[in-house]
């Protein structure tokens, strides 16, 4: 089966043979390197997954990473190839995401019910503003990101306007009517999960559902209302009512100057937020990660301060 084209394009050494695979397949890897590699996995807060079997690999040698790591079980991971005697600080190529996902649905079996394999990624913002990068919270909200993604790959996000500020609160946006209403012509289901809304924390932006002010968790109706419209926390004193009632979905790992002068800027409206000179996203690019851009790292150890 062939790549399709954008994957192919990411990936220099480590080559699934597709995006999706049944729990009954191998779960098939090349490994297009120019020397021998050892593979290494790790859950995605970083701690490595063991296995007795041997995982060096040669050039251009195919092998099937479910049989290689035996103790993967429901969960995401990553993947990295690493020169041997290595760190996965060293790793090169791009690593990749490998989820298992289970079926979610009441008295279902346990286990896989699908594997997805996707190349680990970053989003590059360039706006007026200046550049911010993000990094994606792939085991929490899976859906969310790969909807994300998909739309900046497809520029949707090019030209769109940060149109809606509340100082010290969240910067939004994604719509491409600007007024609040726009989005794809889609909705998304929530992904609510404990990543708290902490300063340059990336959310989806979603209908408000009028119980949730007497405390309530949203419906379903509201909950299952996001698209493409997303907002950026400023302050978390502030946006701590947020945590678990909406999808968090990345983290700023660069650009918190630029993401204050959005959110510093002189609002035209109080009543919407629009700002009176909003800034404009001049392209989001979805990035591999490579030995040179990794904020993984970073992003795990925020993770790990909010426990």
């Amino acid at each position: 089966m062939q790549l399709i084209p954008l994957i192919a394009a990411l990936f220099s050494v480590l080559m699934p043979s597709k995006n999706w695979y049944a729990p009954s397949e191998p779960l098939n890897v090349k490994v297009d390197a120019q020397q021998t590699v050892t593979l290494v996995l790790s859950d995605f807060q970083g701690r490595r997954i063991n296995t007795d079997v041997p995982t060096d690999v040669e050039p251009g040698k195919t092998v099937d990473i479910r049989a290689m790591f035996p103790a993967m079980r429901l969960g995401t991971y990553v993947l990295y190839a690493v020169p041997p005697g290595k760190t996965t600080a060293d790793f090169v190529g791009t690593p990749l995401v490998i989820e298992l996902r289970g079926d979610k649905r009441p008295g279902a079996p346990a286990g896989a019910i699908v594997i997805r394999v996707d190349p680990l990624c970053v989003a590059k913002f360039d706006t007026t503003a200046g550049e911010m990068t993000a990094a994606f919270y792939y085991d929490v909200a899976p859906n969310t990101v790969a909807n994300f993604i998909s739309l900046a790959n497809g520029g949707f996000y090019d030209g769109l306007l940060f149109h809606r500020v509340v100082p010290d609160f969240i910067v939004q946006s994604g719509d491409p009517l600007a007024d609040n209403s726009g989005g794809p012509g889609y909705e998304i289901g929530a992904e609510f999960n404990g990543r708290l809304h902490l300063r340059g924390v990336l959310s989806m932006a979603r209908e408000n559902d009028p119980m949730e002010s007497q405390g309530a968790m949203p419906r379903p109706e509201f909950a299952n209302s996001a698209g493409s419209q997303f907002f950026i926390c400023l302050n978390h004193d502030k946006t701590e009512r947020l945590d678990r009632k909406y999808t968090a979905f990345a983290q700023l790992i660069s650009g918190d100057e630029t993401l204050q002068k959005i959110g510093s800027g002189e609002i035209a409206d109080a009543s919407t937020g629009r700002p009176k000179e909003p800034v404009r996203i001049n392209s989001l690019r979805i990035m591999p990660v490579t030995s040179g851009i990794d904020p993984y790292p970073t992003l795990l150890e925020k993770a790990s301060e909010e426990k």
